[in-house]
């Protein structure tokens, strides 16, 4: 009777073992989240909700993403000009340019194990070279939109661009990721992680790219 229950048990794991095993990894383009956010918002133009540049005529106002901003900064756009220095929402310098923000772009592999979790492989360029950056997951079908480190707890989700702004990092998901996940490179402008947080919004941390999961 035992070994019957044992059998049962094992081929009732067979589809759950079977499915994993026999998923393909995929590999999946970033997009910078200036053009995702813009798209979602539908925006004529493309805007960063997260980083800013000089513009004396700007009010000091609380806007996009709920993030307020001191006078005299005004959202980054696609279209300024490459050589626009770029600011926090407190006026803060972030030491890039609009051009190399708007650059960054990558790739990001997920690779489905056999226990349910999944290998998360990245390979970015054009970041802020030394910059410091974690990889967050986006969970589309909690309202509002959650936020998770890629690796579940905070403790191996961040990581160091080189001195050429390329970086490759792998860690494993707790979950297998599904289409209401998205792959979320935060930039720490303090040049500090936050474990599990991103850091506050448009002052110490900005979304810069993003893959959402088909």
């Amino acid at each position: 009777m035992r070994l019957i229950s044992l059998l049962i048990g094992a081929v009732s794991w067979l589809p759950v073992f079977a499915h994993a095993q026999t998923s393909p990894a995929i590999t999946l383009p970033f997009e910078t989240h200036a053009v995702y956010f813009s798209r979602e918002v539908t925006s004529p133009t493309i805007l960063d909700p997260q980083v800013f540049v000089h513009d004396k005529s700007a009010q000091a106002e609380r806007h996009w993403q709920g993030i307020e901003h001191v006078a005299g900064v005004r959202n980054a756009k696609f279209d300024d000009a490459g050589a626009t220095d770029l600011y926090t929402a407190r006026g803060t310098p972030l030491g890039m340019t609009a051009g190399q923000w708007f650059a960054a772009g990558g790739v990001v592999m997920l690779k489905p194990r056999a226990d349910g979790r999944e290998d998360v492989t990245v390979q970015l360029h054009g970041l802020k070279p030394g910059g410091k950056f974690s990889l967050f997951e986006n969970h589309f079908d909690r309202q509002p939109t959650g936020f998770t480190p890629v690796d579940g707890t905070g403790d191996g989700n961040s990581f160091v661009a080189d001195p050429n702004g390329f970086a490759n990092v792998s860690m494993v998901a707790p979950a297998r990721m599904s289409h209401a996940n998205a792959v979320l490179v935060v930039y720490h402008s303090d040049n500090e992680t936050h474990g599990s947080e991103r850091g506050a919004m448009g002052e110490t941390a900005h979304h810069r790219l993003i893959a959402r999961v088909p």
